[in-house]
């Protein structure tokens, strides 16, 4: 008996769940990818992510082929189109039972259903499995049968039902089956809607293909900077973070896989170990805590903020202010340099992405969803449950969203975390050769200096710009 494996956002063989059941559930699996450019750019995907996915599929293909196990490739436009191929593939091949990897987003969930009910018909089973998360999302849940909207007692409740429920120690390991008379289909060379040759021949070069490359930086993270990750994590100047996040967007990696080689550096924990890994673990229990919130509360994934109410407030209209932080010209010198790094290499430092949210959306007083959709369209690492919950945190308008009346002031936080303007510098060559005293601020240098600067000056005063978003949720607050 054959079965199908249709995969999406795990393009990996190791440890994958829905591939490893697939395999138990019959004599022989064919798998199979749907692209869908068109759906694609209805959710602002950017050539960086496709670049990236459309790379790893060729791995993934190469890989399968390893096992015996053919990848057939559908150009399926959107997920209504996918629905009908993955049924077509199914009764071609007379597949009685289909596998794939559960999406938590709210377009992504319809289309399981479609798919659900279209193989139905055809007594065909579709058997959904938990794969993106270490727990699905609606496993955890307060006492009174809600979803969390506050990270801390999730964070708690997570934890404990990973100790009681045991995380597998053994990577699902997936075996070499015998021959089928299938081939697999030809990657294609270009994909409908996007020129992804850019981004091959540029970001892409930074970020090495397949499964065996994302383990290699899972072990030199571990080996080598988890134990520093705490207060280097902050310093967008060091290489501290584990930089995985694009791996586990696509799932060249799994965040099993990730947990337990925090868990085999320290000593079995889950917190209190080693105050850098513990750190880490948490960051991984936040990827969980946000694709938490968009299971449970799916308005978020309509455009629509947490905080309902927030839907109300009056954002700025300034096209040309919009366009000054997206090019990295604001005069702001680390909100610049984290822009460009977004433009030159598709990812841009955790701590920097918070800046320059919170610039736009405070200082600027811009819809943080112009913000989060410029993310969307050049992170490498696009991930829409952590990009959004990221903004909407900044924005104010997120579950544990920082209170409105806390916004960062990207002067200190630059000398906080860039003290010698490495960071500034690598992007803003333009300050290259100015002294370190007036590097986060060159506009306050003498004019004899910053004249010769080819800089700007900032265009908004942070000051002013800041208690005026601090009066517009108040009086937000009044109304409501």
């Amino acid at each position: 008996m054959t079965t199908l494996m249709v995969f999406r956002n795990d393009l990996r063989v190791a440890d994958n769940t829905a591939l490893w059941h697939a395999q138990q559930s019959g004599d022989a699996v064919i798998a199979l990818f749907c692209y869908t450019p068109k759906q694609w750019q209805a959710h602002d995907l950017g050539p960086n992510k496709v670049a990236f996915i459309h790379a790893h599929v060729r791995a993934l293909s190469e890989a399968l082929a390893k096992l015996g196990i053919p990848l057939l490739i559908r150009s399926s436009k959107d997920f209504t189109a996918s629905v009908k191929d993955v049924l077509k593939v199914a009764r071609a091949h007379h597949v009685n039972d289909v596998h794939v990897n559960i999406q938590y987003e709210w377009n992504e969930r319809e289309r399981d259903k479609a798919l659900d009910a279209a193989l139905a018909k055809h007594d065909i089973t579709l058997h959904r499995h938990v794969d993106h998360t270490v727990v699905h999302p609606s496993a955890i849940q307060t006492g009174s049968g809600d979803y969390y909207k506050v990270f801390t007692p999730y964070k708690r409740a997570w934890i404990t039902h990973c100790i009681d429920q045991e995380i597998p120690q053994q990577e699902l390991k997936i075996k070499k089956q015998k021959p089928i008379s299938l081939k697999a289909d030809p990657i294609p060379d270009r994909i409908s809607g996007y020129h992804i040759q850019a981004a091959l021949d540029g970001p892409l070069k930074g970020w090495p293909c397949g499964e065996k490359a994302a383990q290699k930086i899972l072990r030199d993270f571990i080996n080598q900077r988890v134990k520093g990750y705490k207060t280097a994590r902050d310093v967008p100047a060091l290489d501290a973070t584990s930089r995985l996040s694009a791996y586990l967007a696509i799932g060249i990696i799994s965040p099993r896989q990730c947990l337990r080689a925090a868990l085999a550096a320290n000593d079995g924990r889950l917190g209190g170990g080693d105050v850098g890994i513990d750190t880490w673990v948490s960051e991984l229990i936040w990827r969980e805590f946000y694709a938490h919130v968009i299971f449970g509360f799916p308005h978020i994934c309509k455009t629509h903020a947490f905080k309902r109410q927030t839907d109300a407030i009056a954002w700025n209209d300034n096209q040309s202010h919009f366009d000054a932080w997206r090019n990295g010209v604001t005069g702001i010198p680390i909100v610049d340099a984290g822009m460009r790094q977004l433009r030159q290499t598709g990812w841009m430092h955790n701590r920097v992405r918070m800046i320059v949210a919170m610039f736009l959306s405070k200082n600027l007083f811009l819809d943080w969803r112009l913000g989060e959709r410029h993310f969307n369209q050049h992170l490498i690492d696009a991930d829409f449950a952590s990009n959004n919950g990221g903004w909407q945190w900044s924005a104010s308008t997120g579950t544990d969203a920082a209170p409105y009346f806390r916004i960062f002031n990207p002067y200190s936080q630059s000398a906080r975390f860039d003290p010698d303007g490495e960071y500034i510098k690598t992007y803003v060559p333009e300050l290259a050769e100015l002294d370190k005293k007036y590097i986060h601020e060159p506009h306050k240098a003498p004019d004899e200096i910053f004249e010769t600067l080819n800089y700007l000056r900032p265009i908004v005063d942070c000051k002013k710009t800041r208690q005026a978003a601090i009066d517009a949720f108040k009086s937000l607050g009044k109304n409501n």
